[in-house]
């Protein structure tokens, strides 16, 4: 089989990647401008929002030919270059046009993050290129150029040893802390890997990776206009060995998606919601979804309120077949409803109030009805939540 082991230090154990960061002024002291490049050109695959206004980054890569190759990616905070219309994506290419003149440029992405509604800065970007150290190989420069209103970095390196003894390397970095929804989760997520993966099997695999992991989480049920998720490979490494890669690449993912649910702007707890019993995986995924994006759920998670009643009806309204009947709840192991438990007796209202405590716990929802499962997962909404924001930020 294969055995996969957590590394330090992030990216810096992908060969044939450089990557680091800068601070441009945007920001007062943190990094705000990064660069994640390689030597040569190589294959890379994306996820993108659904949301119908996608932003110039988005827009400046989908005008690339389908299976384009790459060997530059430029990273900025404080502005996400969205709503900026047409404008928003010439400024991409201007800025290129001007990093071009210091390193050769094949294809070059970008990826921003930050405030809706305005265009770049190119002057302090371009100026911040005097300062860039092509050949670094920083994993922390880069993933704090990336952050925004996370409250800690977003890093994962795993290296995956096979049954002969022969290894490779997948690892990430990611930010991500509010306008987290379930249509793929607001962030920018980078994976590396040195791995000599089929080209045709990196879409395909990113795809299911982020269906399984940042599309089952949500935090205030909101969806970005940035919102990207993409894998490179160097092709280093020729120890491929597609069942490990897929379970490194989905483990990677699932964790940076749990960071994404810890990290969820003023929430304190991570809970999984279940839904079991389904009449099949479908519904189970729409009632799952419905509970860790509903706003009544998360209150009632952060006020540590065990009423099983808003559990029961964000079931019922996310319009799933259901029975009251048949419909067990559970926070872990402590039945707080079904068919004949119906009101909370003090002993078990007092032990769902303890589980309900801890940072992280599951919320069990069985529907009796046929065999269909799914897991998302979700936090409380607390005060940071509430707070009148003048930026929207994505």
């Amino acid at each position: 089989m294969f055995k996969i082991t957590r590394l330090e230090n992030g990216l810096e154990n992908i060969d044939g990647f450089y990557f680091g960061g800068v601070n441009a002024g945007f920001k007062q002291t943190q990094n705000d401008l990064g660069f994640i490049r390689s030597n040569e050109p190589v294959d890379v695959c994306a996820v993108f929002t659904s949301n119908k206004f996608k932003a110039a980054p988005i827009r400046h890569f989908l005008n690339y030919p389908q299976d384009f190759k790459t060997n530059f990616i430029l990273l900025n905070s404080k502005n996400a270059n969205a709503m900026t219309g047409d404008a928003g994506v010439k400024d991409i290419d201007e800025i290129f046009n001007e990093l071009g003149k210091k390193i050769k440029l094949v294809n070059p992405i970008m990826s921003s993050t930050g405030v809706i509604g305005y265009r770049l800065d190119k002057a302090k970007i371009i100026k911040a290129f005097d300062s860039f150290d092509f050949n670094a190989r920083s994993s922390d420069a880069a993933v704090n150029a990336i952050m925004t209103t996370d409250s800690f970095k977003k890093e994962i390196a795993y290296e995956v040893e096979l049954k002969n003894g022969e290894k490779f390397h997948i690892a990430a970095i990611c930010k991500g802390a509010g306008m987290i929804n379930p249509c793929l989760a607001t962030m920018l997520c980078f994976i590396l890997t040195d791995v000599d993966i089929p080209k045709y099997q990196m879409q395909k695999r990113l795809d299911r990776a982020c269906e399984k992991s940042f599309n089952t989480v949500s935090v205030d049920g909101d969806t970005s206009t940035n919102d990207t998720v993409m894998l490179l490979t160097s092709r280093t490494n020729k120890n491929y060995h597609k069942k490990a890669f897929k379970a490194a690449l989905e483990k990677i993912t699932k964790e940076l998606a749990l960071m994404l649910v810890k990290d969820g702007e003023g929430s304190s707890k991570v809970v999984e919601f279940c839904v079991c019993g389904a009449a099949d995986d479908e519904e189970a995924q729409i009632a799952a979804k419905a509970l860790s994006n509903s706003l009544l759920v998360k209150t009632a998670l952060f006020g540590e309120d065990p009423n099983w009643g808003r559990i029961a009806s964000t079931i019922g309204a996310s319009g799933v077949e259901c029975s009251e009947d048949k419909l067990e709840i559970y926070y872990n192991d402590i039945l707080v409803y079904d068919k004949d438990h119906k009101e909370l007796d003090a002993q078990r209202e007092s032990a769902a109030h303890e589980v309900m405590k801890q940072e992280s716990y599951k919320i069990t929802c069985d529907l009796n009805i046929a065999n269909g499962t799914f897991s998302a997962y979700g936090c409380d909404l607390g005060h940071k939540y509430v707070e009148i924001n003048a930026d929207y930020r994505s």
